[in-house]
C-alpha cells in the first residue's frame, strides 16, 4: 500500500481552501459593489476605469485558477511513493514562489489580511515535506 505525504496533501488542502475563500470573499467583498447584473463587474470610476475592472477582476480569479493548479501538482506529488531530484526541483520552486506570494501579502497590506499566513503555511508544509 502506498503511503501519502501528509505535508504535501494538507499543503494541497490548504491551497485549495485559500483559493476558494480569495474568491468568494473577493466577489462578496470587491467586485458585488462593481456589478450590475453582468458576471464580469462593468463598474468603473475615476480610479478605475471599466476595462481596468475586468482586467482586475480576470487577474483576481486566475490567482484562485493558478493556486488550484498548484494544489493538484502537490496532490499529485503527495501520492508518489519516493520524490525524484526533478519532483523536490519543483516543490522548492513551488515552496518559494508560496513563501514571496506570502511576503508581498504580508508587505502590501502591513500584516492586516490573514493571507499571508496561509501562503506561508503551505509553504512551510512542502517543505516539511521534502525528504531529508
Amino acid at each position: 500500500m502506498n503511503s501519502v505525504n501528509i505535508f504535501l496533501a494538507i499543503a494541497a488542502a490548504l491551497a485549495i481552501l485559500i483559493g476558494l475563500v480569495h474568491s468568494v470573499l473577493g466577489e462578496r467583498l470587491i467586485f458585488s459593489r462593481l456589478r450590475r447584473g453582468t458576471v464580469v463587474p462593468a463598474q468603473g470610476d475615476t480610479l478605475l476605469s471599466r476595462k481596468h475592472v475586468g482586467i482586475v477582476w480576470a487577474t483576481w480569479h486566475i490567482v484562485t485558477v493558478l493556486g488550484w493548479a498548484v494544489a493538484a501538482a502537490l496532490l499529485l506529488l503527495s501520492a508518489e511513493p519516493s520524490l525524484s531530484p526533478l519532483h523536490i526541483a519543483l516543490l522548492r520552486v513551488i515552496a518559494l514562489a508560496m513563501a514571496a506570494s506570502g511576503l508581498l501579502v504580508l508587505v502590501g497590506t502591513k500584516a492586516r489580511h490573514p493571507g499571508w499566513i496561509g501562503l506561508v503555511g503551505v509553504a512551510v508544509l512542502i517543505w516539511l515535506g521534502l525528504p531529508a
